[in-house]
């Protein structure tokens, strides 16, 4: 199997497929065990969108359908999708000349769309709606003479979109503990944008530390993290402080899960630990432990998380209480090559995001 790459980070590992494992014990441990399930969890609007136009441009077009990297960083979604005949490059330059290719939810950079149409590439923009946003503002600002300073991590393909929009005009801000070796002109205008799936908290650090050296720094016209990643968080806070271990559903290269887990661990969770499957989680987490949280991050199907909550019950945690601290109803339209079927008529899957409100009609 192919493994394709996270940008500039290292490359996603062939996962093991679920099969066998090691049935949980049910261990006694003091006081009644539990789940608390975060809700908002799982599917965005935007991956959702992704995900239903690569699946609509295989039935439309036939196998095999290219993708310009991960579609979404989910190990699950990818390895199904290539099951169903997509195939997965790293860069547009490894497409058959005149074949279709689909940009990833992440986005890409104007010098991506240049290489496409030079190979004469048919292509299906599935970027995310939100990530797209960020991407105007880079290029409203950046014809205003604006220094742009992007937080956000190097190497993650939306970063590398959002810099190839104004590559002139843009710093990357890693973390707050660079702010204070930047070396910014601060003649002209100064504003700051950020990757849509990064830490709330870490971001307005980010930005407080900015602003004490940078005291004319600008705000975005409107908040650039998205709201799936910030609803994710608000949730995954107010379960961490009541749980003894939390499990974070979701592929290590979602910066958005891995800040799940960031994000458990300062609210007050003992302890946290990432899975793709349930069958990664290990009896040891379990030792002592009576209320286990569950969250998942913005590119994992709900079934995942329905096969944790499998396992644990095998472990005696059959109590589970869901924790609500927000309702999702946002769709995206799917590009609009994908909009019509092949006889013109508008498709019944033209607005995508529904299925990520799985979790609200099962609760």
């Amino acid at each position: 199997m192919s493994s394709i790459g996270n940008g500039g980070a290292s490359a996603l590992a062939t996962p093991v497929i679920p099969g066998e494992r090691i049935r949980l014990e049910d261990r006694p441990v003091t006081g009644t065990k539990r789940v608390l399930l975060a809700a908002p969890r799982g599917y965005c609007a935007g991956v959702d969108r992704a995900v239903v136009a690569v699946e609509k441009a295989l039935e439309r077009y036939g196998a095999p359908v290219y993708v310009r990297k991960q579609i979404v960083h989910n190990i699950h979604v990818v390895r199904t999708l290539e099951q169903a005949g997509a195939i997965f490059v790293d860069d547009v330059g490894e497409v058959p000349v005149g074949a279709r290719v689909v940009f990833s939810a992440h986005g890409v950079s104007p010098a991506v769309v240049a290489g496409a149409a030079e190979r004469g590439l048919d292509t299906i923009d599935a970027t995310c709606p939100l990530v797209t946003k960020v991407h105007r503002e880079a290029m409203r600002f950046a014809k205003q003479d604006a220094t742009i300073l992007l937080i956000g991590h190097s190497g993650h393909e939306e970063v590398e979109g959002t810099m190839g929009h104004a590559p002139e005009r843009t710093i990357l801000v890693n973390g707050p503990e660079e702010v204070d070796h930047l070396e910014v002109d601060t003649d002209g205008p100064l504003v700051w944008l950020s990757q849509t799936t990064l830490s709330v908290d870490e971001t307005m650090e980010t930005v407080r530390r900015l602003r004490e050296r940078f005291p004319t720094l600008q705000d975005p016209p409107s908040d650039d993290i998205c709201y799936a990643t910030q609803n994710r968080q608000v949730a995954i806070k107010k379960v961490a402080k009541d749980a003894d271990l939390v499990i974070v559903v979701g592929s290590r290269n979602s910066s958005n899960t891995m800040r799940l887990v960031d994000v458990s661990l300062e609210y007050g969770a003992d302890a946290a630990h990432r899975v793709d499957y349930a069958h990664e989680i290990r009896q040891e987490w379990l030792d002592g432990v009576a209320t286990v949280g569950v969250t998942s991050g913005a590119s994992v199907p709900e079934v995942l998380v329905r096969e944790v909550l499998a396992v644990l019950a095998e472990a005696g945690y059959r109590d589970v209480e869901e924790v609500v601290t927000a309702e999702e109803d946002l769709m995206f339209s799917l590009p609009k090559e994908l909009r019509v079927d092949a006889d013109g008529n508008q498709d019944e899957r033209a607005l995508g995001g529904r299925r990520r409100l799985d979790w609200q009609r099962e609760a």
